[in-house]
């Protein structure tokens, strides 16, 4: 959905004493722009991101200690590693429901936004409104770049990333996501990461964008406990 929605969370940051680079997803299997990432990340303290943009996130945290050996702290919000059922990983999409959104994305586009933006506020107190107001946000002329986004979706796998992470990492899922099971919450605590975290909040896949209030003092609160450990 771009980096719009999230300018209220950016924002609340800042006012909590942080300096935050809002970026857009990207080719994350593309070598030399991943590389390009890691530089800027490189300079950073924490790397977060929102559902796909939280698989990038633990794809390009690794790559940062790949290429500079610094280990940073991860955030992930209603991200799930592995978006595509697949063997081994049975909280994600049923495939063929993917492929059908994906072939629906290809044909109808706008419609097929209209039918994401739904489900990412669905689960919310006050879902239409938001349903209504995201759709307002939503830049349709980007349409390679949506494409690009539903193949990472299908492709991207982060969860030995996740398992074998040497940093601290905290993920967020809510308990009424319409895009994302619950019951990943469970899968991620089997990983048994040493520094893995997971917490939950009632609401929609949209949380970070309809509870910054709480979204941001919650992670302020981890920032702040990690910082003594």
């Amino acid at each position: 959905v771009g980096t719009q929605p999230l300018e209220a969370l950016k924002n609340a940051l800042v006012t909590h004493g942080f300096h935050v680079d809002l970026i857009n997803i990207f080719d994350g299997f593309n070598r030399d722009i991943l590389d390009q990432h890691a530089q800027m990340a490189h300079k950073s303290d924490v790397i977060m991101g929102w559902s796909l943009g939280g698989q990038l996130a633990a794809l390009l945290t690794q790559h940062v200690y790949e290429k500079f050996g610094d280990v940073k702290t991860l955030i992930t919000l209603a991200s799930n590693p592995c978006f595509v059922e697949q063997e081994g990983w049975d909280v994600g999409m049923p495939f063929s429901t993917f492929l059908n959104f994906q072939q629906s994305f290809e044909k109808e586009p706008l419609m097929t936004i209209k039918r994401f933006c739904y489900l990412v506020t669905q689960g919310g107190i006050n879902a239409k409104q938001d349903w209504q107001w995201l759709q307002n946000l939503i830049q349709a002329d980007d349409k390679k770049l949506k494409s690009q986004g539903l193949e990472l979706l299908y492709r991207l796998n982060t969860v030995d990333i996740l398992k074998n992470f040497k940093g601290k990492q905290l993920h967020i899922f809510a308990e009424d996501d319409g895009l994302v099971s619950h019951k990943i919450v469970e899968n991620l605590r089997k990983l048994d990461a040493k520094y893995l975290k997971v917490e939950s909040v009632s609401g929609s896949h949209g949380f970070p964008i309809f509870k910054i209030e709480w979204l941001s003092d919650k992670i302020v609160q981890y920032l702040k406990r990690n910082e003594k450990t």
